[in-house]
């Protein structure tokens, strides 16, 4: 039999060294991970590879079988298991299941409405959101008895360690057991575990299947990126095998779920429930049974159970009872993770199925992955998913059953009711499952109501987003960006050597399709010409001071309206040159020294979480003041409101510079005029790319990303732009305290003109998207630099401030046309049919019709 890790060993040198069971527990894959190159796929756990349901639920129970002998019954009888999201549910509550005496609980990726998070930590290299604890019984957590915590492998230990940090501060206790199925850790790992435990004064046991460790090659993380982009580009991302026939129809079966029974650990789930699980599970897989035999020839053939990311429990269940009914059963799971697929038998990930997720996730939307289901050579595939799942998206076109049915000739869908906590005071009980009815759904992609799967909705809860010791301290310059260190920290991580930039027409091609996000990668970094230098400078000479009153009125009304110390948070990229002034003016007048951050915002993405994350781990979100550099219609200000509902403590308001939209009520001016550091791209702001967030690049646990084009550095003016306005402030200083006198009484209450006006064009010019309307100068400056507008509007009579916008679309064949009644200086628009055809192949803008 050939070792399901030969094919990345032969290519990449990578050695698995251990005990003689290590190569049938693991295999080896690749994935598209700036941090990890290797994936290790386990074959017992009934994630990535189907397995024989008897085998993952058995390898769990012998795991807790063996933490009762080393804890003895009367330390087992006051111990909690806790399972880690997703992988490890399953494996978590197979654990409690053999310890037998203790309660279970899993960390969950998914907020609960009126259920308060009892602790929280972060994973490194996940693919997922934060882990939250949600249980049912705040109480679960907080006695003295031994906590088990369970994860498929143990490679660092880092999550464990940040785990244990966290709940002991919360509640100390005297031991710990880590359970896993492999323990892959080096040595230096092993003795980091060994000093945590002395420095709490806590024991710590490790109990696992085997032991050994990863020996990768000098440069593999460098060899891997590359033989995933080399596959990919001759095989493409996604191997599927050939569809067969679609399955004529989905069949729903019919589970008569017991009433109040938890549908996994993400709440709690007691000794007395398996009792009751343990008692429904014939009736349950009698439901299943009945609906397999609804199509003939099916209902003794292969059969797939596969269950749904965090949902693995009650699908293992399932499958171990209909194994032992007779079935011939595999189980397994999708799963967030992109994981390349290699048809090889020395490769552990054969295929891959592509859908999208389908339970509303918190962290928006995304692709999901169903590995090794495709040629697995299955009759009939059971999906079991919880109802919050069972959503339109579940069965559109193109959704998970829609997928399935492409590949296998049966598709049952069981589900499973959501479980609702009834902690939440005020609210009613938690939804009781009710037996379904056994219906066809026509396999036309057709959404279906699910009224027999109901969840009450109970209050949001309140409590401050959870530490995140493990993220990473902010970057800064002279290693990341041209900026003294102490002037901003980059809440980023660092891409610089990683190949993102496409030409503007492609890209634009593929945005405007909807086939990619204009996040996900970057524009070719604009080489301002001599000529146009030379208006940037000029600009600047004639504009600094204006700058630096604007930039002390700001500041200044800021000090005024917040009591404390001000920590400015920057949206990067635009924002921080702005927030580095604003620093410096509250340093040079008061001597205060602010703390100051840049954090990434994407349209249609929000705000990066793992930044709000830290920013409240460090400070008191109350203190944090966001800055940006100037408003156009408002999206990002609307943008920012609805990312901050999430986090508790933090003021969606904006500190901009210059707001021309009137969208926020901090500014330094209202007045649409030329900002010079809108005029280039990084050469202005520390040589810093624009944000980027691409699921390959960005796992949910990390910063999102940017380039620090150091090869710019010959044409880097960020400097010269901060000393020129700061040389100023002394000058504009009277002028300022006038002002921000004035603004401190006045109604600065936002009157959101500049959304009208950018809705009125939008309908005007029949481009039907405010999205590609980009108003003021400093966004039709941007659009300018980034891609190549269809025409610009310009207000009649506007001089000095539109010479930069003239000249640009003069390079770029931009028409320009004067129009009246326009509350900014100017508008860029951008073609509604922007594709390579209509911005010509030299790039250049479509012919105004």
């Amino acid at each position: 039999m050939v070792w399901t890790g030969t094919w990345v060993a032969e290519r990449l040198g990578v050695e698995l060294i251990g005990d003689e069971e290590l190569p049938d527990l693991l295999g080896l894959a690749l994935r598209r991970n700036p941090k990890r190159a290797h994936l290790l796929v386990s074959g017992v756990l009934g994630k990535h590879v189907p397995q024989r349901p008897s085998v993952v639920y058995g390898a769990g129970l012998d795991l807790g079988r063996r933490v009762r002998a080393l804890l003895g019954d009367e330390e087992a009888a006051r111990a909690v298991v806790l399972g880690y999201a997703e992988t490890a549910t399953a494996l978590g509550h197979a654990v409690a299941d053999g310890l037998a005496l203790a309660p279970y609980l899993h960390s969950t990726r998914r907020p609960v409405p009126g259920v308060a998070r009892a602790g929280g930590f972060e994973e490194s290299h996940s693919h997922a959101t934060s882990h939250l604890l949600l249980p049912e019984d705040p109480k679960l957590l907080a006695g003295e008895g031994p906590l088990v915590l369970v994860d498929d492998e143990f490679s660092t230990g880092n999550t464990v360690l940040n785990t244990i940090r966290d709940l002991h501060e919360r509640h100390p206790r005297e031991r710990y057991v880590v359970v896993a199925l492999v323990d892959m850790r080096a040595a230096a790992d092993r003795d980091r575990l060994a000093a945590f435990a002395e420095e709490i004064g806590a024991r710590v046991d490790l109990v696992a299947r085997a032991a050994g460790t990863v020996r990768l090659p000098e440069g593999v993380l460098e060899k891997g990126r590359a033989l995933v982009v080399e596959h990919e580009a001759r095989h493409g991302a996604t191997r599927e095998p050939e569809t067969g026939p679609l399955a004529s129809a989905f069949v729903r079966a019919a589970l008569d779920w017991p009433r109040d029974l938890p549908d996994g650990g993400r709440h709690g789930f007691t000794p007395a429930h398996r009792d009751r699980l343990e008692a429904a599970l014939p009736s349950l897989a009698a439901g299943v049974r009945e609906a397999l035999r609804s199509r003939p020839g099916t209902g003794r053939g292969r059969v797939l159970v596969l269950g749904f990311e965090e949902l693995m429990y009650a699908p293992l269940r399932l499958g171990t009872a209909l194994e032992e009914a007779g079935h011939d059963v595999r189980y397994s799971t999708t799963t967030r993770s992109p994981v390349l697929a290699v048809d090889d038998p020395g490769y552990a990930i054969r295929t891959r199925l592509v859908f999208p997720a389908h339970d509303d996730p918190a962290d928006g939307p995304g692709e999901r992955y169903a590995y090794n289901v495709a040629g697995g050579g299955f009759d009939a595939v059971v999906l079991v998913v919880d109802s919050a799942a069972d959503t339109p998206a579940l069965h559109a076109p193109g959704g998970l059953l829609a997928r399935l049915a492409e590949h296998v000739p049966h598709v049952v869908l069981a589900v499973v009711p959501s479980y609702v906590p009834s902690c939440a005071p005020g609210t009613a009980p938690h939804a009781p499952g009710t037996a379904g009815t056994t219906r066809t759904v026509e396999n036309s992609g057709a959404d279906e109501a699910t009224a027999d799967d109901t969840v009450t909705e109970v209050p949001d809860a309140t409590e401050a987003p959870e530490r995140s010791s493990m993220l990473p301290e902010p970057l800064r310059g002279p290693a990341f960006s041209s900026y003294a260190p102490e002037e901003v920290g980059w809440l980023l991580q660092d891409l610089s050597d990683v190949e993102l930039e496409a030409p503007t027409e492609e890209r634009e091609e593929a945005i405007q399709s909807g086939g990619a996000h204009y996040a996900e990668s970057l524009p070719v970094e604009y080489q301002p010409s001599e000529r146009y230098q030379e208006l940037f400078h000029a600009a600047l000479e004639g504009s600094a001071a204006r700058i630096a009153r604007a930039v002390g009125t700001v500041t200044e009304t800021v000090l005024a309206e917040r009591p404390g110390t001000p920590v400015l948070v920057s949206l990067a990229r635009a924002g921080t040159p702005v927030g580095v002034l604003m620093r410096r003016w509250a340093r040079a007048r008061h001597g205060l020294d602010l703390p100051h951050y840049a954090v990434s915002i994407v349209r249609g993405r929000g705000i990066d979480a793992n930044a709000l994350r830290w920013l409240a781990a460090h400070h008191d979100p109350a203190d944090v003041v966001f800055v940006d550099g100037w408003t156009g219609k408002g999206a990002i200000t609307r943008e920012l409101a609805e990312a901050l509902k999430d986090f508790d403590g933090f003021d969606p308001d904006i500190a901009v510079l210059a707001d021309p939209g009137s969208c926020v009520r901090t500014y330094g001016t209202r007045e649409d005029f030329l900002i010079p550091s809108a005029c280039l791209n990084s050469t202005v702001s520390g040589l810093i790319s624009r944000t980027v967030l691409r699921p390959d690049l960005v796992g949910p646990d990390d910063f999102h990303g940017a380039k620090f084009y150091r090869e710019l550095a010959g044409s880097d003016v960020s400097g010269t732009f901060l000393d020129a306005v700061a040389a100023r402030f002394e000058e504009v200083a009277a002028a300022v305290d006038t002002d921000v006198k004035e603004l401190l009484t006045a109604d600065r209450a936002p009157t959101w003109e500049g959304w009208a006006a950018v809705e009125r064009i939008s309908k005007e010019y029949g481009i039907h998207d405010v999205n590609l309307v980009k108003p003021g100068v400093g966004e039709t400056t941007r659009v300018l630099l980034r891609r190549v507008p269809w025409k610009i509007l310009a207000k009649r009579g506007a001089g000095a401030d539109l010479a930069h916008v003239r000249l640009l679309a003069e390079q770029r064949g931009v028409p320009v046309e004067e129009v009246d009644d326009l509350p900014y200086s100017c508008v860029g628009l951008i073609h509604p049919e922007y594709t390579r055809g209509a911005t010509g192949a030299d790039g250049k803008a479509v012919v105004s019709r």
